[in-house]
């Protein structure tokens, strides 16, 4: 539910004019947060390479669309045995990458077996574990599994199943070449990524733009500055709230507010004294008034959670197991050793102001119950190598703006170094689940179980908010999954 804004701005504030006619031609320049370490989504877990680069360089064997749906790619068509062990794909015929050599069933089996190597430095392996082999017969790609897989259809969704040609991955970080209706044209470290349309792609009739522009804005400030200024022409990631009541006052401008996937989330160490105590985790968790900070850091714009898991994912499920009571955070404290709190390093990540804000805040009101902060802000790519990939810190906080990813909990290297045997089986039951409802079911148990040993502080899920100038028309008004899709944008003419 939104609150105070939605009083604010009303139904009728938000209503857009219906789309004119698409038509082709022109530019556009969206401003981006952060720069990450290069620009291939198989290698960081960074979403900014998403959603720059997701279905608009870079497409795999299926993609995600604008309502979440999972939609034909580079393969037209698949069929799965009734042992759920056996899945065809069938390839889309005469397609080319950016650099002009034919796709073929051969980057399809060289992409998986990559994936599935432990020593390829691809991400996510986990996903394709479950793939014990992958054979071509002419245009058709068969992929045999070593068990039921009730995720992977939507795994070979995201952004780190896309595919590109055999054996370019040395250079894919500084030159993407994919298959997408944009090619990857320039990139000026710091400053922004150019790319222009790819003439010879397989759909017809689009991209309706010449060329998109993403530029590098991390203050919000400066972000709305430039699109009045006409400097961009869309801001579609991280519009601070009150820059969004300012951009639904401007005549030039119009605001759209749909879902995300993301999580506000404080992350706690869990293999670090005294985060390896529940009782001090559960005590954290009380000592938050989320309800305040969505209502007064975020204008309202956001809905209060209390798992990991947003409310436009299937197995969402409302818990509060452990509500804002600063009185039981201290008696908590005092039972788990520390009656006079303890000092802890609070790491916020520099170019996400939400989550600088919020976790701003999170330290006043810890304060309140006696837990020391040392606050201090971190550079993305020292946030991503550091915290993210090798745990060293205490606490941190970011948005957590993958779908379906709960099943992070289940690998305890993660950076939040939860171990749970119990949610591993969950897990696992999940996804052998001979039903949809099933494993929804399951996934709610992991929600519960990890909800409940206060693993770490789910605080509000955000609206996705989007500013843009007024005649410009076609961007995704929701984040099914992180991407500033620019495929079917365009200008009124």
């Amino acid at each position: 539910m939104i609150y105070l804004i939605t009083l604010i701005l009303g139904i009728s504030g938000l209503a857009l004019a219906q789309a004119p006619t698409p038509s082709h031609g022109g530019t556009v320049t969206a401003a981006i947060v952060a720069e990450p370490p290069g620009w291939d989504p198989t290698v960081s877990h960074s979403q900014e390479i998403a959603r720059v680069v997701y279905h608009n360089v870079f497409e795999g064997l299926v993609r995600f669309d604008r309502h979440g749906a999972i939609k034909p790619a580079l393969a037209t068509g698949w069929t799965v045995s009734e042992d759920g062990l056996s899945w065809e794909f069938s390839l889309r015929e005469g397609v080319r990458f950016h650099d002009g050599r034919h796709f073929t069933a051969q980057d399809v089996i060289h992409k998986f077996e990559r994936a599935k190597d432990p020593n390829s430095g691809h991400i996510n392996q986990a996903h394709y574990r479950v793939i014990e082999s992958i054979t071509a017969d002419g245009n058709t790609v068969t992929f045999t599994l070593s068990e039921p897989s009730a995720s992977f259809l939507f795994n070979l969704a995201r952004p780190d199943a896309i595919i590109y040609p055999a054996g370019s991955e040395a250079t894919q970080r500084s030159q993407p070449i994919g298959t997408g209706p944009f090619k990857f044209v320039e990139w000026v470290p710091g400053s922004e990524v150019r790319l222009e349309r790819f003439e010879e792609y397989y759909l017809p009739g689009v991209p309706y733009l010449d060329a998109v522009t993403f530029r590098i804005i991390s203050d919000p400030n400066a972000q709305l500055a430039a699109l009045r200024a006409g400097d961009i022409d869309l801001i579609g990631v991280a519009l601070s709230p009150e820059n969004a009541l300012l951009v639904q006052r401007d005549p030039n401008l119009k605001l759209t507010q749909g879902t995300a996937t993301t999580e506000i989330t404080l992350a706690m160490n869990n293999s670090r004294e005294p985060f390896s105590n529940p009782l001090v985790r559960q005590a954290i968790t009380h000592a938050i008034d989320k309800e305040a900070i969505v209502q007064g850091a975020m204008f309202g714009f956001g809905t209060v959670i209390g798992t990991h898991a947003s409310p436009t994912e299937p197995y969402f499920v409302d818990l509060n197991p452990y509500p804002f009571n600063p009185e039981r955070a201290r008696q908590l404290l005092a039972e788990a050793g520390y009656p006079d709190g303890f000092t802890v390093n609070f790491e916020l990540p520099e170019p996400y102001h939400i989550e600088r804000r919020t976790g701003e805040v999170i330290a006043q009101q810890l304060a309140e119950v006696g837990i020391r902060v040392n606050l201090s802000v971190v550079e993305w790519g020292t946030w991503l190598s550091r915290i993210f990939t090798n745990a060293d810190y205490d606490m941190t906080i970011i948005g957590h703006s993958e779908p379906h990813d709960i099943g992070i909990y289940g690998n305890p290297n993660y950076y939040f170094r939860y171990d749970s045997p119990r949610v591993r089986e969950l897990l696992a039951a999940a996804e052998r689940a001979g039903s949809e409802a099933e494993r929804i079911a399951l996934l709610q148990e992991v929600a519960k179980q990890i909800a409940e040993d206060a693993v770490n502080v789910w605080v509000f899920s955000t609206a996705y908010l989007v500013a843009a100038r007024r005649d410009l028309y076609g961007f995704w008004e929701s984040q099914p999954t992180p991407s500033i899709n620019m495929t079917e944008v365009f200008w009124a003419r």
